[in-house]
């Protein structure tokens, strides 16, 4: 057997494995790459923040100040950094909004974590401190609440709300674009069961401008009817998943054609086969035909002269969604449809926006129904850009359909978070009151970040700040002026600018959690890649 010359576990491994340990190797490097991370989004922070110009691997380009879109194309490969974009993405999914100030804190935390270290205390210290603070935060967020949603479906209340998340991406913007999220959000919310941001689309049309956007309720698709019918009112509706086309079997056979007249048969038996099926769709009362695949030539002459809409649909998800709105079975085989397969519509017709053609299945207002957000611009990266902003809205909405509590924005809640901890941290002898002041600490770095992104000077707002939270007033935030001109120190629930407390509450919580994750990793052992060399 042989016996390795070389000490340590690293000679058990194959050749080319790497190992980074201790904390200068791998606490501290870790550190350093999240915080680098946090440092490029933090000037995308707030509604006066940078966009950045992002080239994904396949060229695509975003011009954006959404961290979610730009940490996801970024695709980051460092393994403590990818932790962050971790904590990011599942703010996402559970407050749709909130993803840069996950990862400005996360970053902060680190930083200040660093420098904790560095005086002596152990990681374990830091990150214990870490997390009773963090306990303490989501205890004193409840006692920060200044306003609450009575009423949902009240479109001034949830407007009011969802206006800053929309704020933050589309400055100048926000009452349009909100006025209309939340309509489309109170168009498809049922009143038995709970919201789904499904049920709200949107669909980008080039041309005029952002302010030329409009709300539909039913679907919208960018193509032209395939028949020469084009609408239908208050009409059954059949979707086929499959192509409008003679069935092939799965097995092959040959015909062997010896005349000409049995050539015409053959052909006239195929015709008669099509022409039976779409006259059985018609008979079904279907008028108008949704295909998932392709529409054969024959199919479309029947379609014409029973007088039938026939629309064909690329996409599965768009048949899928359909089916949905429409209250439809899709059918796998061409088959005649029973009255239970088939939807219903209230109008189906084709437009021209713009110079696009388009199909639109509009739905009258019914429970549960889906609607469709227009949007309109001069190029293709203001409406990618004004589609964050939407969706960010829409979850937004989900968020306050789950708790209706607002907290004081535009960096108030913060400020008074990181007052209230330092108070707090004097009540502890040990050495975690250090990093309990850390974590206060770490708070005023994204209120810094809406100060410098707005060109003000930030050291001296964070004193103005904490002089009139010490006064008493909780509430008081960087808020920006309607007319324009520098922004001042304000009442931000006066102004209308508030934060969802879902989004707070699970913003501190993950933000926490991934630093800590990080801290508590002493050691990176990296396996050999696995392939050959690597190309140059």
């Amino acid at each position: 057997m042989h016996i390795p010359t070389a000490p340590g576990y690293a000679s058990m491994m194959k050749q080319g494995a790497q190992s980074f340990q201790g904390l200068e190797e791998a606490v501290f490097r870790n550190i350093e790459a999240c915080v680098e991370l946090a440092k490029t989004t933090k000037s995308a922070y707030g509604p006066t923040g940078q966009n950045k110009m992002v080239i994904n691997h396949i060229d695509k380009l975003f011009v954006t100040n959404d961290a979610a879109t730009i940490l996801r194309e970024l695709e980051v490969a460092h393994p403590a950094a990818k932790m962050l974009v971790l904590a990011t993405q599942q703010q996402e999914q559970e407050a749709g909004d909130g993803t840069n100030f996950v990862f400005i804190l996360a970053g902060a935390l680190l930083e200040n974590a660093q420098e904790l270290i560095q005086m002596g205390l152990s990681v374990t210290e830091v990150a214990e401190g870490y997390e009773i603070a963090c306990k303490k935060v989501l205890e004193l967020l409840p006692d920060l609440v200044v306003s609450k949603v009575t009423d949902v479906r009240d479109k001034i209340q949830s407007t009011k709300a969802i206006r800053p998340a929309v704020m933050s991406k589309q400055y100048g913007n926000e009452d349009f674009l909100s006025e209309l999220i939340v309509d489309a959000c109170l168009a498809t919310f049922p009143e038995k069961s709970h919201f789904n941001v499904d049920r709200v689309r949107i669909c980008k049309i080039l041309g005029a401008g952002l302010s030329s956007s409009n709300l539909l309720q039913g679907l919208v698709f960018r193509r032209c009817a395939e028949s020469d019918i084009t609408e239908a009112k208050d009409c059954k509706v059949v979707v086929y998943s499959c192509p409008l086309d003679a069935l092939s079997t799965e097995t092959k056979g040959n015909v062997l054609i010896n005349t000409g007249e049995e050539l015409k048969s053959l052909s006239k038996n195929e015709e008669l086969l099509m022409g039976e099926r779409m006259k059985a769709v018609s008979d079904a009362g279907a008028k108008v035909v949704v295909s998932g695949g392709k529409v054969s030539e024959l199919a479309l002459h029947y379609a014409n002269k029973l007088g039938l809409l026939v629309v064909r649909l690329n996409s599965k998800f768009d048949v899928r969604r359909l089916c949905q709105a429409l209250d439809a079975t899709p059918l796998p085989t061409f088959t005649t449809p029973t009255k239970e397969e088939m939807g219903h519509v209230s109008h189906v017709r084709t437009d021209e926006i713009g110079e696009t053609n388009v199909v639109i299945f509009q739905q009258l207002k019914s429970e549960g129904s889906m609607a469709t957000i227009v949007v309109r611009g001069s190029t293709e990266n203001i409406m990618d850009d004004a589609e964050r902003a939407i969706d960010d809205g829409v979850n937004s909405f989900k968020c306050l359909t789950r708790d209706a509590r607002l907290l004081a924005g535009a960096g108030a809640v913060e400020i008074e978070l990181a007052a209230q901890l330092k108070t707090y941290a004097d009540t502890f002898s040990g050495l975690e009151q250090y990093a309990i002041k850390k974590f206060a600490q770490s708070f005023e770095t994204p209120v810094k970040a809406l100060a410098e992104n707005a060109g003000m000077k930030a050291t001296e707002i964070l004193a103005q700040l904490y002089a009139v939270h010490q006064e008493g007033k909780k509430n008081m935030g960087i808020v920006f002026k309607p007319e324009g001109g520098d922004p001042v120190i304000s009442n931000a629930e006066e102004a209308g600018i508030f934060d969802l407390f879902l989004l707070k509450y699970w913003a501190v919580k993950f933000a926490t959690s991934a630093a800590c994750t990080v801290l508590r990793v002493d050691q990176i052992i990296m396996a050999r890649a696995a392939g050959g060399p690597k190309p140059r």
